[in-house]
């Protein structure tokens, strides 16, 4: 079972990583928007950070959930058209 943990924690930090790469905020700048847009990549960012310290301190409970936290912000702001994602692929359910 610890090896079944390892690798989806390995696989949800790929892919939030890999989310984070694609994402490319769409509202023009300064607008309330923009700033919606760069507090959901924010919170997306401080998740994959948080998930790395916790794969760190050996907790890969507590990092699963935070890639998985992460990227439910980017794709939340993906389906209300903050970011511009690819149609296709595994990265995004817009």
């Amino acid at each position: 079972m610890a090896a079944d943990l390892a690798e989806k924690t390995d696989r949800y930090e790929r892919l939030l990583a890999e989310a984070l790469d694609a994402a490319e905020a769409v509202p023009p700048d300064d607008t309330p928007l923009a700033a919606a847009a760069a507090e959901y990549e924010g919170m997306a960012r401080s998740y994959l950070e948080d998930g790395r310290h916790f794969r760190d301190e050996n907790d890969p409970v507590n990092a699963l959930a935070a890639f998985s936290y992460g990227h439910a912000w980017l794709d939340a702001g993906a389906r209300i058209g903050l970011f511009d994602v690819p149609d296709e692929g595994h990265l995004f359910t817009v």
